[in-house]
């Protein structure tokens, strides 16, 4: 009889030490992907500034300035926010929340933006002639390095996501409803690929 109650309360210890390691797990998990879309929302932001640098430069012809100034605008004004600004104290949160802007798909403006660039920065060669005007070589680096942090940033992100679903999906973790309430975190879907390679250092 003793033995047979020594190995309940060894299953039973078993269980609780899993459930406590799967439910701290899934709860980093969640702040990592918190975290990473924080960072995620910073490296656009800071894209959208420095496109329309780029646009109020004199660097691209009219018709190109006026295209990316607007993409500009719409990805780092006017479209849903990753991470919502607390209006009463004018920062970033960190529970998800309804947009406050204008209600623009953030990775459809982002991509937007995206192909604004690849088209008014051409081809190598074309960024090169740019290059030679004075002063323009350290905005063309800027801009070709915040939109390679941009990148990493979104698939670090959408890597912690995949974390936290296959997770989720687990039947342990379904079946002791170890994620509580918690909204399923989704990727950012966007085309960020404004070159072709990483910048030079």
């Amino acid at each position: 009889m003793a033995e047979i109650v020594l190995l309940v309360i060894a299953g039973v210890a078993i269980v609780a030490g899993l459930l406590l390691w799967h439910a701290r797990r899934l709860d980093r998990l969640h702040r990592r992907v918190l975290d990473t879309r924080a960072i995620l929302e910073t490296q656009l932001g800071q894209r959208s500034e420095v496109a329309a640098q780029l646009a109020h430069s004199g660097l691209l012809d009219a018709a190109s300035s006026v295209v990316v100034a607007e993409a500009a605008w719409q990805a780092g004004i006017h479209a849903d926010r990753l991470i919502p600004i607390d209006p009463a104290h004018g920062s970033i949160g960190t529970r998800a929340a309804a947009p406050l802007t204008g209600g623009l798909d953030r990775g459809q403006a982002e991509s937007d933006l995206t192909v604004a660039l690849r088209a008014a920065l051409g081809e190598p060669a074309d960024r090169e002639l740019m290059a030679a005007t004075s002063g323009a070589r350290e905005l063309l680096e800027q801009v070709e390095r915040c939109c390679y942090r941009a990148q990493l940033a979104r698939r670090f992100h959408n890597e912690v996501v995949v974390a936290v679903l296959s997770l989720r999906g687990s039947w342990f973790v379904r079946f002791f409803h170890l994620a509580g309430r918690a909204p399923l975190p989704r990727p950012v879907d966007m085309d960020d690929a404004v070159f072709d390679q990483a910048p030079r250092t």
